[in-house]
């Protein structure tokens, strides 16, 4: 394990080598149209949080537009408006979509009080490009692999909702080997404290190796998978999910990251039912 730093760096940690992909601009959302914008879309353009969110910070009396207090539905945003949660000034910030090689030792979130690592850390992006940016769900600190980060609130809140199915895909490593009626059990059901856990596929990743498996799964459950072994009675000793809705770390070191390109999330967008 890593040594706890006593303080917190002022600036983002640089990946070390060059990022995976020359810079470029992210993509822009749409301008506002002549009759204005729904407040709460024009929340979720700003990274501020998805819709339905939104909704909830709209009635709780958090956002302002041009100094009045917004708690009606419906209400549209208009050129030169401004725009305020919780008295913080927000614009719309051109989409951002990241796919990430998460490595080991690394905390999934935008922050953490203890100084841990983050995803965010291994970013090699300017602050006015990672803001609003966040992991699109999560992975365990040891859980590598294929990792998104967005600031489309949009796209992230329906690629993590179960009513979706994104399809997750993990190579499992075991200290003992996996017998054969216990990848039968994955498949057909696991009881844990929240409810049956079933893997959709779950087989041997080599016919002569049996300390390593695939599952796969559309549901996504915190530590779904390390549970679902530990109640067979197996320590998972390693963990990287390789595909996550179509996408996988091919040609992404661990560690490195790189921009999804357009036609990359144009599929994404329609996997979960969003135009564009």
């Amino acid at each position: 394990m890593a040594p706890h730093r006593k303080s917190r760096r002022k600036h983002p940690r640089r990946a070390s080598g060059p990022s995976s992909s020359a810079p470029e601009k992210g993509a822009a959302p749409p301008p506002l149209p002549p009759e204005g914008m729904r407040l709460n879309r024009y929340l979720s353009q700003a990274g501020v949080c998805a819709r339905r969110k939104a909704d909830e910070l709209i009635k709780a009396g958090r956002v302002k537009i041009n100094g009045e207090v917004i708690t009606e539905m419906g209400r549209r945003v208009s050129e030169g408006d401004v725009v305020e949660v919780g008295g913080e000034r927000i614009t719309p910030q051109p989409y951002l979509y990241v796919l990430m090689n998460k490595p080991k030792d690394t905390i999934t979130t935008t922050d953490d009080e203890r100084d841990r690592t983050t995803v965010m850390d291994l970013l090699d992006l300017p602050e006015e490009e990672k803001a609003g940016l966040f992991p699109v769900g999560r992975l365990d600190r040891n859980t590598t692999g294929v990792l998104v980060l967005t600031n489309d609130g949009d796209l992230a809140h329906r690629l993590m909702h179960p009513s979706y199915e994104i399809v997750k895909r993990y190579r499992v490593r075991t200290e003992a080997p996996v017998k054969p009626d216990e990848l039968d059990r994955l498949r057909e059901g696991i009881p844990l404290e929240d409810g049956v856990a079933r893997a959709d596929q779950a087989v041997y990743v080599s016919a002569n190796e049996r300390r390593e498996i695939g599952i796969e799964l559309h549901e996504g459950r915190n530590r779904q998978v390390r549970r679902m072994l530990e109640a067979l009675g197996h320590r998972v000793v390693g963990l990287e999910r390789v595909h996550y809705a179509g996408l996988t770390t091919a040609g992404i070191r661990r560690g490195k990251w790189r921009r999804l390109d357009p036609r990359e999330i144009r599929r994404l967008r329609r996997l979960v039912k969003l135009k564009g």
